[in-house]
């Protein structure tokens, strides 16, 4: 709107929730009205018609700040997970135990099969022959998991028994 246009504003009628304002008709234009509502106001406008309980609620969420809410919401969210896990049955957590080490070893594996790649990267002519020791060493993990992880490679065949006991050659 033009700077005369907003002079030619009156108000109208005020409440707390809706402030009415009009303006005068031009011979252009017809008579127009511009209503400014606060949300909080209209909600709670018919106050005898709403429960307590929903005039609490209208009152009090509209007044909470962002960063309060995002805090309520994380609380809540972190209640509910250990209220999920404190009243699990042993047998999920057998299942989630399972599904957790399934995962583990399958990360592994994946980052042994990505150390052979990286190996052979470097040194092309070759083949990657690698120490379960030196492997676990080299990707921080017990031997005994590295074993497992090797043996899941084997049966997808992307790794091989070396003739040497625990050394692996890498297909690559």
């Amino acid at each position: 709107m033009a700077r005369a246009e907003l002079k030619s504003l009156r108000l109208a009628t005020t409440t707390p929730s809706v402030r009415l304002w009009e303006r005068a008709p031009s011979q252009n234009d017809p008579f127009v009205t511009f209503a400014a509502c606060r949300l909080r106001g209209i909600l709670s406008a018919s106050d005898s018609s709403l429960p307590n309980s929903m005039n609490f609620l209208t009152n009090v969420f509209p007044s909470i700040n962002l960063p309060w809410w995002v805090a309520i919401i994380i609380s809540v969210l972190g209640i509910a997970a250990i209220w999920i896990r404190a009243f699990e049955t042993e047998e999920a957590r057998v299942r989630r135990a399972e599904r957790n080490k399934k995962k583990e070893l399958r990360s592994l594996a994946e980052k042994i099969s990505s150390y052979g790649r990286t190996v052979h990267q470097r040194y092309p002519t070759g083949d990657v022959i690698v120490s379960e020791r030196d492997l676990a060493e080299q990707l921080r993990k017990r031997p005994d998991a590295v074993t497992t992880a090797l043996n899941l490679l084997l049966s997808e065949q992307k790794v091989q028994r070396a003739p040497l006991s625990g050394y692996w050659k890498l297909n690559v």
